[in-house]
Formats: C-alpha cells, sequence, structure tokens
C-alpha cells in the first residue's frame, strides 16, 4: 500500500490503452495524467523546482513565476503548496477556466495576459511580462521551462526508461512537441540507448516549432509562437501535424468509447494515426505519450458551443463515431 507525505512523490507511470480496438491500427497510449497533478508536466516541474534548490535559488520567501498554458502551471502550484512557496501563473486566454481555478485554489496566484506581442503572439507577451517582473523583485525565481535543461532531463531519467522497458522491441514513439521538454528528453534517451527507435514528433498547425507560419491555435498544450530553445532537430526523424479540428475528432472518438484525453492527446493520437495510415504497421510496435486526462476540457474540446463557435457546425462529423453503436 503506497502512503505519501508530499503529492509530488505519486505518479503512476506505467499505464498504457491499447488503441487498436478504436483505430484499426496498433497504438499503445502512454497515459501521464494519473499524479496529483493531473499530467506529465509534474516530472518537468518536480525536476526543475529541485536542481533551482540544489542551486541555491529557491529560498524560504521565494516565489515561483512561471508562463504557462496550463498544465505545467497547474503542477508548480501542487508543488508551491507542498513546499511552501508562493506561485505566480502568467498565462493567456486559451488556458482553460478549469485550470486556472485548479491552481487557485492550490493557493496560486493567476494572471492573464490579454494583448498578444505583435510578432510573437500571446506567448511572447507572457514571456516579457515574466521577465519584467523577475528584474523587478529579487524575491521572484523564474524557472524558465522554455530553455531550462531539467524539463528534458526529468524525462530522460524517467519517462524514456519506463517506455524502454515496457516495449524492448519498440519501433516507433509518437510524441507531442509543446516547449519539446519530453520530446527531446525521449529522443536524446532512445538515441544513446535504443537507436533503432524512430522518433515521430506531432506538431499543431499553425506552431512555428519546425517552421512554417504561424497561425490561430485555441488548444492549449502543444504547439509555439516561436522556436522551442530546447529543440535539436538532429534527434527527430519526422514531424507530422495536425489540424485542431482532428485533433477534436479524436478526442471525441475516444471519449465515446470511454477514454476522456485532453486536447494535446488527441493530437499525438492524430498525427500517429495519420503516420501509421501512411505504412505498413501490422508489425510494428508503436507508442504514443498521452500528456493528460480530458476533465480540464470539458468547457472547451468537449463543449458543443465552443466548437461551433470556433470550428463551425460540421467539425463534429459521423466519421469518428461511426463505430459506437446508437440508441434506439
Amino acid at each position: 500500500m503506497p502512503v505519501i507525505s508530499v503529492p509530488q512523490d505519486f505518479n503512476e507511470d506505467d499505464l498504457y490503452v491499447d488503441l487498436l480496438p478504436i483505430f484499426g491500427h496498433p497504438l499503445f497510449l502512454k497515459c501521464e495524467g494519473f499524479n496529483f497533478a493531473g499530467s506529465v508536466k509534474l516530472k518537468a516541474a518536480s525536476e526543475m523546482v529541485e536542481a533551482a534548490e540544489r542551486d541555491g535559488l529557491l529560498r524560504p520567501g521565494s516565489i515561483l513565476v512561471e508562463s504557462s498554458s496550463g498544465n505545467l502551471g497547474v503542477a508548480l502550484s501542487m508543488i508551491a503548496a507542498s513546499k511552501g512557496y508562493g506561485f505566480l501563473c502568467v498565462t493567456d486566454p486559451r488556458c482553460n477556466l478549469a485550470t486556472r481555478r485548479l491552481m487557485e485554489a492550490l493557493g496560486s496566484t493567476v494572471h492573464t495576459v490579454t494583448e498578444p506581442d505583435p510578432v510573437g503572439g500571446f506567448l511572447a507577451a507572457r514571456i516579457e511580462y515574466v521577465r519584467a517582473l523577475s528584474a523587478s523583485d529579487d524575491r521572484y525565481v523564474w524557472l524558465n521551462q522554455y530553455s531550462n535543461p531539467g524539463n528534458w532531463k526529468a524525462h530522460y531519467g524517467t519517462t524514456a526508461p519506463a517506455i524502454a522497458r515496457q516495449f524492448p522491441g519498440l519501433d516507433v514513439l509518437f510524441v507531442g512537441a509543446g516547449t519539446t521538454g519530453t520530446l527531446m528528453g525521449c529522443a536524446r534517451y532512445f538515441r544513446e540507448w535504443h537507436p533503432s527507435v524512430r522518433i515521430v514528433a506531432v506538431d499543431t498547425v499553425g506552431s512555428v516549432s519546425f517552421g512554417g507560419p504561424p497561425a490561430r491555435r485555441m488548444i492549449p498544450g502543444l504547439g509555439m509562437n516561436v522556436r522551442p530553445p530546447l529543440l535539436d532537430e538532429s534527434y527527430v526523424d519526422e514531424v507530422v501535424r495536425v489540424e485542431e479540428p482532428d485533433t477534436i475528432r479524436t478526442c471525441h472518438r475516444m471519449a465515446r468509447r470511454g477514454f476522456l484525453f485532453g486536447g494535446s492527446t488527441g493530437t499525438v493520437v492524430s498525427g500517429a494515426m495519420s503516420w501509421l495510415a501512411r505504412h505498413d504497421s501490422r508489425d510494428l510496435t508503436t507508442v504514443a505519450i498521452a500528456p493528460d486526462l480530458g476533465e480540464r476540457y470539458l468547457d472547451t474540446v468537449y463543449q458543443t458551443n465552443w466548437l461551433h463557435d470556433l470550428y463551425g457546425e460540421d467539425v463534429l462529423g459521423s466519421d469518428e463515431l461511426s463505430d459506437v453503436p446508437r440508441a434506439a
């Protein structure tokens, strides 16, 4: 019987969902949402905070400050509460209401930037606010998830070895690209220890992480308005880009089979299925990483009015629901 005294000590690291019965392609989905922070971001948050403590950057009275679209903010809120630090999350209007309320319930302060930077969008505006705040008061400690090596080291030391342990014959790993911490940690590990594994990054259309023009993105989590400082494309074998309506349809298709996942997971699974449909995947062992679960997306990805306002009334057609029996 596990007994813990701080919330970050618990994380279920070995749960997978077999998606073959739902999508018809072989894919095991690694579920990272079963911890008290509810997402994969707990790993990076823990590593970055512990490194800052080892380096003497965090002291009694310190206030953590970070730019986040949601999940990292929740993870840092939880850790700050357990360790006695303050935490200020700088976010933007795309952050889910449930996520903002969760951070506030944990005792954190949430500042929403309402005006995007003309060039770098909301992300650049958030970062500029954090920089100015950190420079104004030495109590504020910015971990800077976008360039902090602890972001990728957390996954090099935990996520990737856990996958390799469960799937020694792994052929392809699909990883979503946000700050690219998860992507680079896993890619570096497999390049070093299992170089035959193909690393496929999944990004959202409108993100500039791997080049291409910026465009509107409404689902938080994956994608960047600027090139991620942590990204080293030499470790990535291929990139798949996903349109947001495809993300939504994938989320709803899984939900109709009882698996409620978040928007980032819908993007990763959609990209993986697109890749698998173009390849002979019958004998491949493939894994994708699901960053979070879906409860925080009930007012967005799973809310009909929100979907229709942004993507049109036809965003949810019959294709993603065709394998679900209809009630009489």
